[in-house]
């Protein structure tokens, strides 16, 4: 349960993102993006904190217009992560935002305009130390690719992110990040497995447009997932036709699936049968509602009866097994209590609390000690 990831990730170059590290050895990091009008700002910026809360590393917000940008900046001011701009077409904005302030720029060079403009935000990157993110994505293609190809295929989607990678290449900046994304899993998958083998700069990960909360998670799980089992992708975000906080609770869920994030709790919860002695569902649905709060690592397993439910316990900071009369809970793979049925996720939530806590000021004396 503790053990490492045995995903070996591609080695890449580390830019970043305000205080955000993507690439290299830093941690995967989960991104959002801001579905408000950018003019409100208050709500764009209660929107933001929701996000941080749910553990979103990045927070991506549109810029369309100069007096978005202007707004931006105000946002800016009151995010507590940081924030990438969302630019198309007009370069002045690019220039304007990272006056503003801007950890990032999602900008592509080729639709900026000419030479001397791409020159002009580039510069301002490299004066404010602003990374850049170049997003290509198979709706948007140039029209002369969609000639050439008859239709998004990847070897379009990693021909036009190499013309954008040829403008920054030619000014000599190189801390940029790049995406390829499509609906289609396929193609996503293959444009990032190619792409992966071409540059040395962190990759974006994203199926774009994916759909709703539930197909758009099981699309975005198996597309992300087959990347990341290949050790590609610096920074996650889930596209969902969604609260944009499922996104973040969806990036997370699949990273600690796959051992590359801990951060918060790790449930293994049984479906469910008739030998079940308590509500596993109903159970877990309070639980997991309940303790949305917690960033701590904990695995917590949740089994509704003794056929698995002592094995996994074993291997769980917090286990519960359901038994007649009273169901056994486990403390760090021990025995410890038992609990009835009747105040079963008060009493579970506490423990899990107070566990919760004891991880925490362990890990605070370690930090200590070690001063």
């Amino acid at each position: 349960m503790h053990a490492q990831s045995p995903i070996q990730r591609r080695k890449s170059r580390q830019i970043h993102v305000g205080s955000v590290a993507v690439g290299g050895d830093a941690p995967i990091s989960v991104q959002s993006m801001t579905n408000t009008d950018t003019l409100d700002v208050a709500a764009t910026v209660e929107q933001i904190k929701r996000l941080a809360t749910a553990g979103a590393d990045i927070v991506r917000v549109s810029v369309p217009t100069m007096d978005a940008a202007e707004a931006f900046g105000r946002i800016k001011r009151q995010s507590p992560v940081p924030l990438v701009a969302d630019i198309h077409f007009d370069y002045k904005i690019a220039l304007r935002v990272a006056e503003l302030g801007v950890d990032c720029l999602r900008i592509n060079p080729g639709n900026i305009g000419r030479e001397d403009r791409v020159r002009a935000v580039v510069s301002a990157a490299r004066d404010n130390g602003i990374p850049i993110r170049i997003g290509v994505n198979a709706g948007s293609l140039e029209k002369d690719l969609q000639k050439k190809y008859g239709e998004p295929t990847p070897a379009a989607l990693v021909e036009s992110a190499m013309r954008h990678i040829d403008h920054l290449d030619r000014l000599d900046f190189p801390d940029f990040k790049v995406s390829v994304k499509a609906s289609d899993v396929f193609m996503a998958v293959g444009a990032y497995r190619d792409l992966a083998g071409r540059i040395e700069q962190p990759l974006h990960l994203g199926i774009t447009e994916a759909g709703g909360l539930r197909s758009g998670t099981v699309k975005s799980s198996i597309g992300l997932g087959m990347l990341l089992m290949d050790g590609i992708g610096d920074t996650i975000r889930v596209s969902l036709a969604a609260d944009p906080v499922e996104e973040v609770k969806v990036g997370f869920d699949m990273l600690k699936s796959l051992k590359l994030r801990a951060k918060g709790i790790n449930f293994i919860a049984c479906p469910s049968c008739s030998r079940q002695n308590f509500d596993v569902i109903s159970t877990m649905n309070a639980l997991e509602e309940r303790l949305e709060d917690v960033m701590t690592p904990l695995n917590v397993s949740v089994i509704g009866c003794v056929v698995n439910g002592p094995g996994e316990a074993k291997e769980t900071d917090v286990g519960l097994t359901g038994g007649s009369p009273a169901n056994l809970v486990y403390l760090d793979g021990k025995p410890a209590s038992k609990l009835r049925n009747d105040h079963l996720v008060d009493d579970l939530e506490k423990l899990i609390r107070d566990k919760v806590r004891e991880k925490e000021q362990a890990e605070q004396n370690t930090i200590v000690r070690e001063r």
